[in-house]
């Protein structure tokens, strides 16, 4: 019998799970390099992130650099601890 009680509701779509691969390995990564990278809208990430952030998962700053906006993103340590939990359950379930 399969148990994916383990498995991370908050991962189980392809862009949350493209934000959380991409800032695993990265600092901080910014709105636009974030969007180019996993290929989708502006208002789909907006929104992913922003459960991701409620979630605790993600950090989200805010700043202006010159007069134009900039929004970066870091995941934290709770969302290292959760991404790690869920993959190690995927890997489980993989039977490896």
């Amino acid at each position: 019998m399969v148990n994916i009680s383990k498995l991370n509701k908050e991962f189980e779509s392809r862009v949350r799970l493209g934000i959380m691969s991409v800032l695993m390995v990265n600092e901080w990564v910014d709105f636009t390099e974030m969007k180019n990278l996993l290929e989708i809208t502006d208002g789909n990430l907006a929104s992913h992130s922003t459960a991701l952030e409620k979630s605790k998962y993600i950090e989200v700053k805010k700043e202006f650099v010159g007069k134009k906006p900039k929004t970066s993103y870091r995941v934290t340590t709770a969302g290292k601890d959760a991404f790690k939990e869920h993959l190690a359950a995927l890997e489980k379930l993989l039977g490896r």
